[in-house]
């Protein structure tokens, strides 16, 4: 019989990722979704054949249990999250209830409903912050700066409350940023894409940014969904930092997608404080050496070749043919 992974978030990046190297895998997939008035499955739309998709909520416990009594998975990834760092700002309670108290409610259904259950939970880099090391490893003390990063700072540590509490196999991801062409709008790196895209095509004339200093350790999403399995596939549950362990400022990737369209950034971008966040991260960068050692795990996509892939996405969706995309990189 093949497993059965449960994913909650599945209609967003990584679970769209996930659930197609899951298939691959032979799995059985299932994903978590919330009731809306609107349907936001575009991502998962290729898999509406393959995988199955059941009604939860991270805010009601009944609805996680009655879930896993249900679909009997093997394994569990909690990809579900208020991910979106400024929206943490207006919105810090529902971050909290979601991105922290979610995974508590998660981890209970399983110690209630079948503590043999494998669960991932998607911690991040934000956790870090304020950082007090360079790079950073699964040793380096967290310091959130942001209502986000505070509350996943919370869902990592009862996962390894859980984990030592109950003997349950509990592990968490610290992935670092990742980015894909099914990234949102709304995240620096699409939002870079997209705005050049816009100009090309004459749909926009500048592109309004935040902090151009802040530097950020950027890697592929489809490449860190790999090492989400490879965690719940060990004898022994534990944490481990998944980056590329190089680091690029938000003018690094701003360079790069104006002069890949043949552009003078300088002409376009507009510094706004309105995207200037209250208390800024400014410098993060992984190590991924245990991950590499325990894991096998190693990055294949460049970071100038997913911004390439971004890029050739968006013009694509403006009514540009480009080609940038490098061959073999699926998008």
């Amino acid at each position: 019989m093949p497993k059965t992974a449960l994913i909650t978030g599945i209609t967003g990046q990584d679970g769209s990722y996930l659930a197609e190297f899951l298939l691959e895998k032979g799995y059985r997939v299932v994903g978590m979704n919330r009731r809306t008035s609107t349907e936001n499955v575009q991502r998962i739309a290729h898999l509406a054949d393959k995988v199955e998709l059941v009604q939860g909520d991270l805010l009601d416990q009944n609805s996680l249990a009655n879930i896993l009594k249900e679909v009997e998975p093997h394994e569990v990834y909690n990809l579900a999250a208020q991910s979106f760092v400024p929206t943490s700002w207006t919105q810090p309670l529902l971050t909290g209830e979601i991105t922290a108290l979610g995974v508590a409610r998660m981890l209970e259904a399983i110690r209630i409903v079948n503590p043999a259950i494998r669960f991932y939970q998607a911690s991040s880099s934000e956790m870090f912050g304020k950082v007090q090391a360079v790079p950073q490893t699964e040793d380096t003390p967290f310091y959130p700066r942001s209502p986000y990063g505070v509350a996943k700072v919370y869902g990592h540590w009862i996962t390894v409350n859980y984990r030592e509490s109950y003997d349950l196999f509990a592990t968490s991801g610290i992935l670092f940023n990742h980015e894909s062409p099914r990234r949102g709008l709304e995240f620096v790196t699409r939002k870079v894409t997209d705005g050049v895209a816009r100009i090309v095509t004459g749909k926009a004339k500048e592109l309004r940014m935040g902090n151009l200093d802040a530097q950020r350790d950027w890697g592929f999403a489809g490449d860190y969904v790999r090492a989400m399995w490879m965690m719940l596939q060990q004898d022994i549950a534990d944490d481990y930092v998944i980056c590329t362990g190089e680091t690029h400022r938000v003018e690094d990737l701003v360079k790069l997608a104006f002069g890949a369209a043949n552009l003078d950034w300088e002409k376009y971008v507009v510094i706004d404080p309105r995207f200037v966040r209250p208390a800024e991260v400014d410098l993060l960068i992984g190590d991924p050496a245990k991950a590499r050692r325990d894991l096998g795990w190693e990055p294949k996509v460049t970071f100038k070749e997913m911004i390439h892939m971004m890029l050739d996405n968006d013009l694509r969706i403006h009514g540009v043919e480009s080609g940038l995309a490098s061959q073999g990189v699926s998008i």
